[in-house]
This record gives C-alpha cells, sequence and structure tokens, in this order.
C-alpha cells in the first residue's frame, strides 16, 4: 500500500490563523496532527504550534501505535503548553485542541488520539466508518439525549470546550481508538478543526470524497465548500484539514 497526504490550512474571516498542521514519517511510521490555538495576543497559534511540534517529535523519538502511548504523548503535550504560559503573560491563558494520527507502514494499521472539537474521520469505500467524539457541551447535550446530533453545528454553545489542552493534567479528557485500525486501499482518513466541520456535514464530506479524483482535489472542494456556507459570516473561523489517503501499490 502506498500513502498519499495533503493538507488544507486558511485563516477564513480571521485576522491571523490560529490552526496548525503537521506531519513526519519515516521507512516505518507516520505522525499527522492538526491543532486548533486559543488564547488570544498570539497565545493561539503558539499553543497550536507547540502541540503539532510537541507531539511529532515525541512520535518520531518513540513510534508506539499503543493507546497508552497515544495518551502519555499527548498528555507529555499539555504539559510543554503549560509551561510555555510563562514566557510571555500574553500566552497566560493559551491552549490548543488537538488530533493525531500514527501509522505503522510495515503493519499497515492506523491510531488516533485527541482532545478538544477537532476530529478525525475515518472513510471506508467512500463512507464515514468512524469519527472521533468532541470533547464539547453539545457533545455532551448530544450524550444526554438534549440535543440532537444535527443541531450541533447550530447550538450557542457549539464552540464551548469541556476539554483542550492548557489544562491541569487532572482535568485534561483525553480519547484514543480501541483497537488499531487495520487498513485497506481506499480507506481515507481527514483531520480537521471545527471551522471546517462546522460548514460541511457528514453527507456532502462523503459525496466530495466520492466525486474526488485525489485528495488536493477533495480538499479544495471543502474549502469552497466552507466558503459557500460560511459567507453569511463574514468572520468565521479559520478552517484547516489534512488527509491521508491509502492506495494500491503501483504495479511492478
Amino acid at each position: 500500500m502506498q500513502i498519499e497526504l495533503a493538507i488544507l490550512s486558511k485563516r477564513g474571516g480571521r485576522s491571523y490563523n490560529e490552526d496548525a498542521c503537521g506531519h513526519w514519517h519515516s521507512d516505518t511510521h507516520l505522525c499527522c496532527v492538526v491543532a486548533d490555538g486559543a488564547g488570544g495576543h498570539g497565545g493561539g497559534d503558539k499553543a497550536s504550534r507547540l502541540a503539532v511540534g510537541t507531539v511529532i517529535e515525541g512520535f518520531a523519538a518513540q513510534p508506539d501505535l499503543s493507546g497508552p502511548s497515544i495518551e502519555k504523548l499527548i498528555r507529555a503535550t499539555n504539559q510543554n503548553i503549560l509551561a510555555h504560559r510563562g514566557d510571555d503573560p500574553s500566552m497566560a491563558q493559551m491552549h490548543s485542541t488537538v488530533v493525531s494520527l500514527f501509522i505503522d507502514l510495515d503493519g499497515n494499521v492506523a491510531a488516533w488520539g485527541h482532545a478538544g472539537d477537532s476530529r478525525l474521520y475515518g472513510f471506508r469505500g467512500g463512507r464515514i466508518q468512524t469519527q472521533t467524539r468532541d470533547h464539547s457541551v453539545v457533545q455532551g447535550l448530544v450524550d444526554s439525549g438534549l440535543l440532537q446530533g444535527d443541531q450541533m453545528r447550530t447550538h450557542a454553545q457549539r464552540s464551548e470546550l469541556v476539554s483542550a489542552l492548557g489544562l491541569d493534567d487532572t482535568d485534561l479528557l483525553i480519547d484514543v481508538n480501541g483497537e488499531p485500525w487495520a487498513m485497506r486501499p481506499g480507506d481515507v482518513f481527514l483531520l480537521c478543526t471545527d471551522g471546517l466541520w462546522e460548514y460541511v456535514e457528514e453527507p456532502a464530506l462523503e459525496a466530495a470524497l466520492q466525486a474526488a479524483q485525489d485528495p488536493h482535489g477533495w480538499l479544495d472542494t471543502l474549502e469552497q465548500a466552507v466558503l459557500r456556507n460560511a459567507a453569511h459570516k463574514p468572520s468565521h473561523d479559520n478552517f484547516s484539514a489534512l488527509t491521508v489517503w491509502v492506495t494500491d501499490d503501483p504495479p511492478g
């Protein structure tokens, strides 16, 4: 199997981009990370860059797809963000979401972990087979039966998080997938911030994927969908996405 990757990150209607994306690979492993920072006065973009850089550096030093190792890596990333809050008074409240994908290229398996409301979607046959669960107020309302899933994007509290990097470790909620995902040719992963998924619902993600010829074309379509659906909101959020496509090896 081969891997194709594409990245999209735009500032939307904001004056600067507080999202960050990054990836690293060796002959045997791949790590992809997307983060959405907040904190004002430059704190958000610093937090998201720290999140991406720390996850990548930690995984590159010790690639491990086990759940406990992924959680440990994300908690270490949280500690690094907390440690850098003292660098400048303007950074005192910085925090960031994070969603990370880890792939064993020899074993053809994937694992992931996240904190906050940046999401990972896993597609097979052009359909969503799995997605992460947001650490947010509205997700809690859905889980409690007080809100329908299709109301999440328009609810007044849609941006309120219950977990993100920058919290005390005891308050930090981290989710990792269970058993590693055994990859097949045609599988697709999408990591994205809420600035993207808020304006592109799941059926539209699937339809655009099924019509796309390559990962760059798919992200181009998603970008146009965000711009079209957010046109009524000139100050709409930064939006970012990183996609990984699993393809057949070329004929020998």
